[in-house]
């Protein structure tokens, strides 16, 4: 049976400031942006550039109080998404220069080098390089 876990939603606030953050702050790829006139909503699908087949995030615009709620805490303050890349020195620069805040210095761990950075809504994310020869590595 082969299987993956395509998409994750992210509760977003408005689904133009999360593109922008996403694409033009991150450098993610805009798969897909559709109007759902039936639900009067959009479907907006980004990933990493050169993912390849990895999980893609939907970015879910709250439509009701409950649902805006989750937005920046998605995780209950714990790391909500794991960024994996090829170049962690490269990125953490590139994301420096954006403006994008770091919440956790740069720290070489036995399974790569992390930081954590938040989202334009709060939440938490890893940029992480995992060590070579780590079976979530990128590029092998």
């Amino acid at each position: 049976m082969a299987q993956r876990i395509s998409n994750i939603a992210l509760v977003v606030r408005d689904y133009d400031e999360a593109i922008a953050f996403y694409c033009d702050t991150l450098g993610f790829a805009l798969l897909e942006d559709t109007y759902q006139p039936e639900q009067d909503k959009r479907w907006v699908v980004v990933r990493p550039q050169r993912a390849g087949e990895g999980t893609c995030i939907v970015l879910a615009r709250a439509s009701k109080p409950e649902q805006e709620a989750f937005i920046g805490n998605q995780a209950g303050g714990r790391v909500f998404m794991f960024l994996a890349t090829d170049d962690f020195e490269r990125d953490h620069a590139l994301y420096l220069a954006r403006g994008v805040e770091f919440v956790r210095e740069p720290k070489v761990m036995d399974y790569g080098t992390v930081a954590d950075f938040r989202d334009l809504y709060g939440n938490l994310w890893d940029l992480v390089q995992f060590a070579a020869g780590h079976p979530l590595a990128v590029g092998g």
